[in-house]
Protein backbone atom coordinates (compact mmCIF):
# COMPACT_ATOMS: atom_id res chain seq x y z
CA UNK A 1 0.00 0.00 0.00
CA UNK A 2 1.49 3.45 -0.85
CA UNK A 3 1.79 6.01 1.89
CA UNK A 4 -1.05 8.43 0.26
CA UNK A 5 -3.25 5.14 0.16
CA UNK A 6 -2.08 4.22 3.92
CA UNK A 7 -2.44 8.15 4.67
CA UNK A 8 -6.39 8.16 3.37
CA UNK A 9 -7.15 4.62 5.15
CA UNK A 10 -6.39 6.12 8.19
CA UNK A 11 -7.85 9.30 8.20
CA UNK A 12 -10.66 7.20 7.11
CA UNK A 13 -10.79 4.61 10.07
CA UNK A 14 -10.08 7.62 12.50
CA UNK A 15 -13.27 9.36 11.33
CA UNK A 16 -15.38 6.08 11.20
CA UNK A 17 -14.06 5.67 14.91
CA UNK A 18 -15.22 9.28 15.85
CA UNK A 19 -18.49 9.04 14.22
CA UNK A 20 -18.82 5.44 15.99
CA UNK A 21 -18.15 6.73 19.52
CA UNK A 22 -20.46 9.99 18.98
CA UNK A 23 -23.19 7.85 18.23
CA UNK A 24 -22.98 5.39 21.40
CA UNK A 25 -22.64 8.49 23.79
CA UNK A 26 -25.45 9.90 25.75
CA UNK A 27 -23.20 12.71 27.26
CA UNK A 28 -24.83 16.18 25.88
CA UNK A 29 -22.92 18.89 27.56
CA UNK A 30 -24.17 22.34 25.49
CA UNK A 31 -20.73 23.94 25.81
CA UNK A 32 -20.75 25.05 21.21
CA UNK A 33 -23.76 25.74 19.60
CA UNK A 34 -24.18 22.27 18.15
CA UNK A 35 -24.00 20.53 21.05
CA UNK A 36 -26.76 22.56 22.38
CA UNK A 37 -28.60 21.95 20.04
CA UNK A 38 -28.29 18.04 20.04
CA UNK A 39 -29.07 18.35 24.02
CA UNK A 40 -31.92 20.25 23.45
CA UNK A 41 -33.27 17.47 21.26
CA UNK A 42 -32.95 15.03 23.59
CA UNK A 43 -34.41 16.62 26.17
CA UNK A 44 -38.03 17.54 24.67
CA UNK A 45 -40.71 15.72 26.97
CA UNK A 46 -42.11 14.30 23.52
CA UNK A 47 -39.91 13.89 20.37
CA UNK A 48 -40.92 16.42 17.67
CA UNK A 49 -43.24 17.85 19.85
CA UNK A 50 -42.87 21.47 22.55
CA UNK A 51 -44.99 20.98 25.46
CA UNK A 52 -46.11 24.30 27.12
CA UNK A 53 -47.81 24.55 30.05
CA UNK A 54 -49.74 27.09 31.50
CA UNK A 55 -51.87 27.79 34.16
CA UNK A 56 -55.47 25.54 35.52
CA UNK A 57 -57.06 28.65 34.46
CA UNK A 58 -55.28 31.24 31.99
CA UNK A 59 -56.57 34.40 32.00
CA UNK A 60 -57.03 37.64 29.79
CA UNK A 61 -54.85 39.48 29.06
CA UNK A 62 -52.49 37.10 28.63
CA UNK A 63 -54.76 33.68 27.39
CA UNK A 64 -58.01 34.68 25.38
CA UNK A 65 -60.87 32.84 26.65
CA UNK A 66 -58.72 30.38 28.37
CA UNK A 67 -57.25 28.62 25.29
CA UNK A 68 -54.00 28.94 24.93
CA UNK A 69 -53.85 26.85 21.29
CA UNK A 70 -55.17 29.84 19.92
CA UNK A 71 -52.02 31.77 20.27
CA UNK A 72 -54.55 34.77 21.41
CA UNK A 73 -53.03 36.82 24.72
CA UNK A 74 -49.90 37.66 25.27
CA UNK A 75 -48.63 34.80 27.17
CA UNK A 76 -49.84 32.58 24.60
CA UNK A 77 -48.72 34.43 21.75
CA UNK A 78 -45.12 34.68 22.96
CA UNK A 79 -45.22 30.86 23.54
CA UNK A 80 -46.21 30.27 19.86
CA UNK A 81 -43.27 32.22 18.84
CA UNK A 82 -40.66 31.04 21.03
CA UNK A 83 -41.78 28.05 19.11
CA UNK A 84 -41.32 28.83 15.49
CA UNK A 85 -37.55 30.64 17.02
CA UNK A 86 -37.17 27.13 18.14
CA UNK A 87 -38.18 25.53 14.58
CA UNK A 88 -41.54 24.34 15.39
CA UNK A 89 -44.31 24.35 13.37
CA UNK A 90 -48.37 25.88 15.67
CA UNK A 91 -49.48 22.00 15.25
CA UNK A 92 -46.75 20.98 16.90
CA UNK A 93 -47.38 22.67 20.24
CA UNK A 94 -48.92 20.51 22.91
CA UNK A 95 -50.57 22.81 25.88
CA UNK A 96 -50.46 20.72 29.86
CA UNK A 97 -52.04 22.61 32.63
CA UNK A 98 -50.16 23.19 35.94
CA UNK A 99 -51.13 25.05 39.39
CA UNK A 100 -48.58 27.91 39.96
CA UNK A 101 -47.20 26.14 42.62
CA UNK A 102 -46.84 22.88 41.70
CA UNK A 103 -44.66 24.19 38.50
CA UNK A 104 -42.10 25.58 40.89
CA UNK A 105 -41.90 22.78 43.14
CA UNK A 106 -38.62 20.37 42.59
CA UNK A 107 -38.97 17.36 40.81
CA UNK A 108 -39.48 16.16 36.86
CA UNK A 109 -41.54 18.39 35.14
CA UNK A 110 -44.85 17.72 32.55
CA UNK A 111 -43.51 20.40 30.42
CA UNK A 112 -40.36 21.92 28.47
CA UNK A 113 -41.67 24.86 29.48
CA UNK A 114 -44.03 26.98 31.62
CA UNK A 115 -45.19 30.57 30.84
CA UNK A 116 -47.48 32.19 33.87
CA UNK A 117 -45.84 34.96 35.34
CA UNK A 118 -43.75 33.52 37.11
CA UNK A 119 -40.80 36.19 38.17
CA UNK A 120 -37.13 35.20 38.66
CA UNK A 121 -36.01 34.55 41.81
CA UNK A 122 -32.97 33.29 43.13
CA UNK A 123 -34.87 31.76 45.82
CA UNK A 124 -36.72 29.49 42.17
CA UNK A 125 -33.54 29.10 40.75
CA UNK A 126 -32.36 27.18 43.45
CA UNK A 127 -35.32 24.51 42.22
CA UNK A 128 -36.37 25.18 38.72
CA UNK A 129 -34.45 27.32 35.53
CA UNK A 130 -35.16 30.58 33.77
CA UNK A 131 -35.15 31.62 30.44
CA UNK A 132 -34.20 35.54 30.15
CA UNK A 133 -37.12 37.41 31.01
CA UNK A 134 -39.49 38.62 28.01
CA UNK A 135 -41.60 41.23 30.18
CA UNK A 136 -40.89 42.98 33.38
CA UNK A 137 -43.99 44.07 35.13
CA UNK A 138 -45.23 46.86 37.87
CA UNK A 139 -47.32 45.88 40.70
CA UNK A 140 -50.94 47.90 41.72
CA UNK A 141 -53.07 47.71 44.00
CA UNK A 142 -56.99 47.14 43.34
CA UNK A 143 -59.99 48.72 46.00
CA UNK A 144 -63.65 48.34 46.30
CA UNK A 145 -65.56 51.69 45.85
CA UNK A 146 -67.14 52.53 48.82
CA UNK A 147 -64.33 50.56 51.13
CA UNK A 148 -61.40 51.97 52.88
CA UNK A 149 -58.98 52.49 50.36
CA UNK A 150 -61.31 55.50 48.61
CA UNK A 151 -59.45 58.42 49.41
CA UNK A 152 -55.79 56.74 49.72
CA UNK A 153 -53.56 58.70 47.71
CA UNK A 154 -49.83 57.62 49.11
CA UNK A 155 -47.84 54.49 51.17
CA UNK A 156 -48.91 55.60 53.96
CA UNK A 157 -52.16 55.38 53.54
CA UNK A 158 -52.28 52.06 52.50
CA UNK A 159 -50.18 50.92 56.05
CA UNK A 160 -53.31 50.84 58.30
CA UNK A 161 -55.50 48.38 55.96
CA UNK A 162 -55.87 44.75 55.25
CA UNK A 163 -54.29 43.60 52.29
CA UNK A 164 -54.15 40.70 50.08
CA UNK A 165 -51.99 39.06 47.97
CA UNK A 166 -51.39 35.28 46.33
CA UNK A 167 -48.65 33.55 48.70
CA UNK A 168 -45.33 33.17 47.48
CA UNK A 169 -46.07 35.93 44.80
CA UNK A 170 -44.10 39.07 43.52
CA UNK A 171 -47.43 40.84 44.94
CA UNK A 172 -46.73 39.38 48.40
CA UNK A 173 -43.28 40.68 48.65
CA UNK A 174 -43.82 44.09 47.27
CA UNK A 175 -46.62 44.41 50.02
CA UNK A 176 -44.19 43.81 52.73
CA UNK A 177 -40.92 45.76 51.29
CA UNK A 178 -43.03 48.77 49.39
CA UNK A 179 -45.66 49.38 51.87
CA UNK A 180 -44.59 47.76 54.96
CA UNK A 181 -48.42 47.64 56.69
CA UNK A 182 -48.60 48.08 60.23
CA UNK A 183 -51.57 45.27 59.75
CA UNK A 184 -50.43 41.88 58.80
CA UNK A 185 -51.46 41.08 55.09
CA UNK A 186 -54.07 38.11 54.08
CA UNK A 187 -52.23 35.32 51.52
CA UNK A 188 -54.31 33.53 49.55
CA UNK A 189 -53.27 30.48 47.36
CA UNK A 190 -54.18 31.59 44.35
CA UNK A 191 -55.30 35.28 42.70
CA UNK A 192 -58.88 34.10 42.35
CA UNK A 193 -59.13 33.22 46.20
CA UNK A 194 -57.55 36.75 46.54
CA UNK A 195 -60.26 38.30 44.08
CA UNK A 196 -63.22 36.72 46.10
CA UNK A 197 -62.02 37.94 49.70
CA UNK A 198 -61.60 41.40 48.18
CA UNK A 199 -65.21 40.87 46.80
CA UNK A 200 -66.05 39.66 50.61
CA UNK A 201 -64.87 42.59 52.15
CA UNK A 202 -62.43 39.85 54.06
CA UNK A 203 -59.41 42.57 52.82
CA UNK A 204 -59.31 46.53 52.02
CA UNK A 205 -57.26 46.02 49.30
CA UNK A 206 -55.54 43.74 46.87
CA UNK A 207 -51.84 43.58 45.17
CA UNK A 208 -51.68 42.14 41.65
CA UNK A 209 -49.50 42.97 38.74
CA UNK A 210 -50.18 46.01 36.44
CA UNK A 211 -51.72 44.30 33.79
CA UNK A 212 -53.98 41.64 36.02
CA UNK A 213 -54.96 44.78 38.25
CA UNK A 214 -56.41 46.50 34.79
CA UNK A 215 -58.35 42.88 33.89
CA UNK A 216 -59.58 42.95 37.44
CA UNK A 217 -60.73 46.20 37.72
CA UNK A 218 -62.48 46.15 34.02
CA UNK A 219 -64.19 42.96 34.12
CA UNK A 220 -64.26 40.92 37.08
CA UNK A 221 -64.86 42.62 40.34
CA UNK A 222 -67.72 45.08 40.39
CA UNK A 223 -67.07 48.37 41.22
CA UNK A 224 -63.62 48.61 41.34
CA UNK A 225 -60.25 50.56 40.89
CA UNK A 226 -57.17 51.04 40.90
CA UNK A 227 -55.85 52.67 43.79
CA UNK A 228 -52.63 53.36 42.15
CA UNK A 229 -49.02 51.74 41.00
CA UNK A 230 -46.30 50.69 43.93
CA UNK A 231 -42.62 51.44 43.60
CA UNK A 232 -40.16 48.22 43.03
CA UNK A 233 -39.42 46.47 45.60
CA UNK A 234 -37.19 43.20 46.74
CA UNK A 235 -36.58 41.62 43.16
CA UNK A 236 -37.59 43.28 39.65
CA UNK A 237 -40.53 41.72 38.96
CA UNK A 238 -39.28 40.62 35.42
CA UNK A 239 -40.77 37.07 33.94
CA UNK A 240 -39.00 34.41 32.55
CA UNK A 241 -40.26 31.29 30.77
CA UNK A 242 -39.93 28.16 33.85
CA UNK A 243 -38.26 25.38 33.13
CA UNK A 244 -36.70 21.85 34.76
CA UNK A 245 -33.44 22.36 36.85
CA UNK A 246 -30.70 21.80 34.80
CA UNK A 247 -32.91 21.52 31.53
CA UNK A 248 -30.82 21.09 28.25
CA UNK A 249 -33.44 23.40 26.55
CA UNK A 250 -32.91 26.73 28.81
CA UNK A 251 -29.85 27.61 26.38
CA UNK A 252 -31.86 27.38 23.68
CA UNK A 253 -35.12 28.93 25.14
CA UNK A 254 -33.46 31.90 26.31
CA UNK A 255 -31.79 32.39 22.87
CA UNK A 256 -35.16 32.34 21.22
CA UNK A 257 -36.51 34.81 24.11
CA UNK A 258 -33.51 37.31 23.38
CA UNK A 259 -33.91 36.46 19.64
CA UNK A 260 -37.70 38.44 20.15
CA UNK A 261 -36.41 41.27 22.57
CA UNK A 262 -33.50 42.16 19.86
CA UNK A 263 -36.41 41.89 17.01
CA UNK A 264 -39.02 43.80 18.61
CA UNK A 265 -41.34 40.94 18.90
CA UNK A 266 -41.44 41.47 23.21
CA UNK A 267 -42.05 45.22 22.73
CA UNK A 268 -44.86 44.97 20.26
CA UNK A 269 -47.00 41.91 22.38
CA UNK A 270 -46.68 43.79 25.20
CA UNK A 271 -48.45 46.92 23.39
CA UNK A 272 -50.77 44.85 21.92
CA UNK A 273 -51.96 43.26 24.47
CA UNK A 274 -50.98 45.25 27.64
CA UNK A 275 -51.12 48.71 26.66
CA UNK A 276 -53.85 49.54 29.00
CA UNK A 277 -51.20 49.84 31.95
CA UNK A 278 -50.29 53.43 31.37
CA UNK A 279 -51.57 56.61 33.14
CA UNK A 280 -51.65 54.69 36.43
CA UNK A 281 -50.38 57.23 39.79
CA UNK A 282 -47.60 55.63 41.18
CA UNK A 283 -47.74 55.83 44.96
CA UNK A 284 -45.12 57.35 47.09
Amino acid sequence: MSRSALRTALVTATTLVALLATGCSNASTPTEEAGETAAAEEGYITPGKLTIATGDIAYYPYVIDDDPASGEGFEAAIAYAVADKLGFAHDDVEWVRTSFEAAIAPGPKTFDFNIQQYTITDERTQAVDFSSPYYSASQAVVAVTGGAADDVDSLDGLKGLTLGAMAGSTSAITIDEAIAPNVDPLLFDSNEDAVAALSANQIDALVLDLPTAFLATAVYIEDSFIVGELPAAGVPDEWGLLLAKDSPLTPVVTAAVDELREDGTLDALADEWLGAGQGVTLLQ
